[in-house]
């Protein structure tokens, strides 16, 4: 009998020293790591800035937002057909859903290339399967406060109209047998 108290005592005693090492390494874990600081604030807010560029663009244009999709744009020549494009887009398909993957951004200066991957789909009426396309593309960004689109290549999501019309265009007509 005397073993067995012996034994309970000296397990009361373990577990109450392991207990009291696991709360004083949690203590000093808890003031050992402070806070995480910023290191390039920023930077950090540009690239905020940037994300919120490219995800703003995108719904403006999922939710078929035209003044909100042109105000993101440069007033430059070059992206007038962009622009006729995604009118196009607006016109022909009443729902549209996309997704943006930033793969990588890349910043030089006031120049900002993001390169995306993004997959869709665009329907002319809700029971209609739509179409589904994928894609990579590069939006070529500028500006540090306000960051605006200045071009865009590669395989763009926009634009899926004149796709459709190329693709039904180009498939040989069905024959008869």
């Amino acid at each position: 009998m005397l073993y067995c108290i012996a034994m309970d005592f000296r397990r009361i005693l373990v577990s109450r020293s392991s207990s009291l090492v696991w709360f004083i390494a949690l203590a000093m874990l808890m003031v050992g790591c402070p806070a995480k600081t910023i290191r390039y604030p920023v930077e950090h807010e540009r690239l905020l800035r940037i994300d919120q560029a490219v995800e703003s663009l995108r719904d403006a244009y999922q939710r078929k937002d035209r003044t909100g999709f042109q105000s993101l744009l440069l007033p430059l020549e070059q992206l007038n057909e962009l622009k006729r494009q995604v009118d196009m887009d607006f016109e022909a398909f009443s729902v549209i859903s996309l997704e943006f993957t930033s793969e990588r951004v890349v910043i030089d200066k006031d120049n900002i290339d993001v390169f995306i991957h993004w997959q869709g789909t665009w329907k002319k009426d809700a029971p209609d399967m739509g179409i589904r396309q994928r894609g990579h593309a590069r939006l070529q960004w500028v500006g540090t406060h306000s960051i605006l689109l200045r071009n865009a290549d590669g395989d763009l999501p926009f634009g899926m109209k004149t796709k459709q019309t190329l693709s039904e265009s180009s498939a040989p007509p069905i024959q008869p047998r």
